[in-house]
């Protein structure tokens, strides 16, 4: 039996809270990504990664100090060490494409990440997704081709791994969900960090700097930033469904826009805002179908045993 699951929350409370935590998740992870940046005008993207990791393992040890060790209990330790392995490719395709990358465009092939979701779900889930959500799913690469452009100066190596980074993401939010179902948010954030620190420590190795000290500050944000989002991210999911829950990521391009040009000079191209604006749409075309779906399932037992009509 895994940790312990947290105090159970009012059905009718749960779907507001998971909205507000996926909001300050993303929030969280749109301020980490200009902190990564100026962390990176010194160090490597795989460094920062790793130090990300070690700060956000310090910021994570109140929970072991206020729960105890008990909280560490768990029968999945290969889902968990699957779900980092994953994670870290994901990181560190993020970290490098937030580098190498307009932030704004990095950002924005992120939102992604849903599209790939909902592909898993078929993959994984054995979820039935029929015409209308399919047809979503391709109106958001037709998204992500926009941004890209194929053939143009924007289709660089690092858009392609941006898109890596959100594939990979997918994964890793749906084995947070299997996760969920017998592990606390507090024992799914602690694990990840400490499987994190020392398995992203390999990699950094081979781009190995000292850093200076307006790096160690930039470093140390990323983690409290990149912790406290996970830990928000993590109870989100845990609370409501990621396919509805995923698209509310769209908060952190405005604040990443403005910051990247109020800081970096970096303008929101029209192209980006484009294909984001169609990925957006698709994603929020899921999220509706999601919801819509989940409640035919509650009234009629049927939907379950056939699949829905999606």
């Amino acid at each position: 039996m895994g940790a312990s699951l947290q105090p159970a929350i009012p059905v009718s409370d749960s779907p507001a809270r998971a909205v507000g935590l996926m909001t300050l998740a993303s929030v969280f992870f749109g301020v980490m990504a200009i902190a990564i940046r100026y962390a990176s005008h010194q160090l490597h993207p795989f460094e920062v990664a790793f130090f990300r990791n070690v700060f956000g393992l310090l910021f994570a040890l109140p929970i072991l100090y206020r729960t105890g060790f008990g909280i560490l209990r768990t029968n999945r330790l290969p889902l968990y060490f699957m779900r980092c392995a994953i994670g870290l490719v994901a990181m560190l395709a993020g970290f490098w494409a937030i580098a190498h990358l307009p932030l704004a465009q990095a950002i924005a092939l992120s939102y992604s990440t849903p599209l790939f979701v909902t592909i898993g779900a078929v993959l994984v889930l054995g979820e039935v997704v029929r015409v209308r959500r399919w047809s979503a799913v391709l109106a958001g690469f037709v998204g992500v081709l926009i941004i890209v452009r194929p053939g143009a100066d924007s289709f660089t190596t690092g858009a392609l791994v941006a898109l890596l980074a959100a594939a990979m993401s997918a994964t890793v939010s749906i084995s947070i969900k299997f996760l969920s179902r017998t592990e606390s948010s507090d024992a799914i954030v602690l694990y990840t960090t400490l499987i994190w620190a020392p398995l992203s420590l390999f990699p950094a190795l081979f781009f190995w700097e000292a850093p200076s000290p307006a790096s160690w500050g930039w470093v140390a944000l990323a983690g409290l930033l990149g912790t406290s989002g996970h830990m928000a991210w993590t109870r989100a999911l845990r609370l409501g469904d990621v396919s509805a829950l995923t698209p509310i990521n769209y908060v952190q391009l405005p604040i990443v826009a403005l910051l990247a040009w109020l800081l970096f000079g970096e303008p929101l191209d029209r192209y980006t805002a484009i294909g984001a604006g169609i990925i957006f749409a698709a994603n929020l075309y899921i999220a509706r179908r999601e919801m819509v779906l989940a409640r035919r399932t509650v009234t009629d037992p049927r939907v379950a045993r056939e699949g829905p009509a999606a």
